[in-house]
């Protein structure tokens, strides 16, 4: 009876051991695991996407400075036009 305890209590820490091992292995991979799932999207931002958008905030800058110089140019057209107007109206 004493020998079979003590082969079940060897078992017993046999198996503790094997889950406690088991249990570390898995929690070390699962962090690994969330850590590349949070870190690969950033590093592909960084890499390859960071360029793209940073040309595109350019292009979109020059667009938006090109459509602020055209209407500059259309309200001094306007602005000669209405001069060019009251010219003819004064005259008789």
């Amino acid at each position: 009876m004493l020998k079979e305890t003590y082969r079940l209590a060897q078992d017993n820490n046999r198996m503790l051991r094997s889950m406690r091992r088991n249990a570390f292995w898995g929690g070390l991979f699962r962090l690994a695991l969330y850590a590349a799932l949070l870190l690969v999207p950033v590093w592909f931002y960084f890499t390859y996407m960071a360029p793209v958008v940073e040309q595109m905030m350019q292009t979109v800058q020059q667009i938006q400075g090109t459509g602020a110089q055209a209407q500059a140019q259309f309200t001094g057209f306007q602005e000669a036009w209405r001069e060019f107007q009251e010219k003819f109206k004064t005259s008789p």
